[in-house]
């Protein structure tokens, strides 16, 4: 995608593009002070002392005037005072702290002078610490100007009005610092929140697609699986029955039966392929039609491979929602699969489908359980198969169970839920007129 020149790459901190885009600050020296912020501090210390240096060199109109030693040493501390301001960023409460301590320990004559460095540094508080850190800053330094003045007004009476001046200029001084850094802060914080929630979303949004891909792949392994796997085991059994006969006529009947079965797993594959490359179908719809796979037919292609399945059914399985029919459809096929890859030589392979008001009930009962294997564990020995049982009913919010029972059978028993259905002939009563 091409930027256009209006628009700014925000990165991550270690200046990496992460891919979000923002509008570029408006103004041209608001982006020169954001890109050179160490020039931007030595500006602001330079102002600083060249509006505060003239006050402490020029007399003011307090009674007793400066010493020359007093007049230096101010010019001194106002130094001082501005360089400190060079670490305002990263130090906002120890600046702000070294800036305030002339207007404590300069003379009255020479308050004037320590206004100005006290209320910049104190918007780098707000700014860069935080609006209660201001708040206390700004309470504590009028507290001790407050204090100040007060022992000054009493050693000299004479003084109070230039003292009490002195007083409130300094705190509307800080005021305004703090009131101007305090509205630049919050809006700094917000725009910082937007951007790391937008980081955030960015991530998320992420981590939602490859959740999603290993979904969908999930999804498609398991149909890909109960095809396949289901076909190609009753055409390998046909095969082999087909060789295994010396009559003509059974072989070919038995290879009809296994291009019947080909060409079913075909229809089945492209079925499922012309989902996937369909646009307009929701992500959350059947990679199968419903109607592909039935009970019937997977226990009647189980019989024509040779294999004693038989089938009961209780209760009418066309009364039951698509999606459990589907379930309960695969659940069979893959049960019916697993007993002839792992039980051959099995004499019963008993299905039984009891369709109930509030669940279908499902029992695969086979007698060629081989020796040795243990129930205790159910999945002992299996491989992709019962896992994606396991992962399609509990989708239809149902519970399975697999392995062996009595040391002789294998057991596959699910039971799926089923919507509560109103009553027949159940309607609502009108209200009486």
């Amino acid at each position: 995608m091409r930027r256009s020149a209006s628009q700014a790459v925000v990165g991550a901190p270690s200046g990496a593009d992460d891919g979000l885009l923002l509008p570029r600050p408006p103004g041209v020296f608001r982006r020169f002070w954001a890109r050179h912020p160490r020039f931007a501090d030595v500006i602001v210390a330079v102002v600083a002392f060249l509006l505060s240096a003239p006050t402490a060199a020029i007399r003011s109109n307090y009674p007793v005037p400066p010493t020359p030693a007093q007049t230096i040493f101010a010019i001194v501390v106002v130094v001082l005072a501005c360089l400190a301001l060079l670490f305002r960023r990263s130090r906002p409460v120890l600046v702000f702290t070294v800036t305030a301590l002339p207007l404590v320990i300069l003379p009255p004559s020479l308050m004037p002078a320590t206004h100005v460095v006290p209320a910049l540094a104190i918007y780098a508080v707000a700014v860069y610490a935080s609006v209660r850190a201001c708040w206390i800053a700004f309470a504590a330094a009028t507290g001790a100007m407050v204090l100040y003045t007060a022992v000054a007004g009493l050693a000299e009476p004479a003084t109070w009005g230039y003292l009490v001046t002195s007083l409130i200029s300094g705190a509307i001084a800080l005021l305004i610092g703090a009131l101007i850094g305090i509205n630049v802060g919050n809006r700094r914080r917000y725009l910082e929140a937007l951007i790391d929630r937008s980081r955030q979303l960015l991530v998320e949004r992420d981590q939602q697609a490859r959740l999603g891909a290993a979904a969908e792949r999930t999804r498609i392994a398991r149909e890909m699986h109960d095809i396949v796997s289901h076909n190609l085991t009753v055409i390998v059994a046909l095969a082999e029955g087909a060789t295994a006969t010396a009559d003509p006529a059974r072989a070919r009947a038995v290879t009809e039966q296994i291009a019947g079965t080909a060409r079913g797993a075909l229809t089945e594959m492209r079925a499922m392929l012309g989902v996937l490359r369909d646009p307009d179908l929701s992500p959350d719809a059947p990679l199968s039609p419903v109607d592909a796979a039935s009970v019937a037919d997977a226990v009647e292609s189980a019989q024509r491979a040779g294999f004693p399945a038989v089938l009961h059914v209780e209760g009418r399985l066309d009364d039951v929602p698509a999606e459990v029919r589907f379930a309960v459809a695969r659940i069979v096929q893959e049960s019916l699969t697993n007993a002839m890859r792992h039980a051959p030589l099995a004499t019963t392979i008993d299905v039984r489908l009891a369709v109930r008001a509030d669940a279908v009930a499902l029992d695969i009962v086979n007698d060629g359980v081989r020796a040795g294997t243990d129930a205790a564990d159910p999945a002992a020995g299996a491989g992709f198969g019962l896992p994606g049982l396991r992962e399609r009913v509990a989708h239809v919010g149902g519970t399975l169970t697999a392995g062996a029972v009595d040391g002789r059978r294998w057991a596959v028993r699910a039971s799926l839920p089923l919507p509560a259905r109103a009553p027949e002939g159940a309607e609502e009563e009108e209200p009486a007129s």
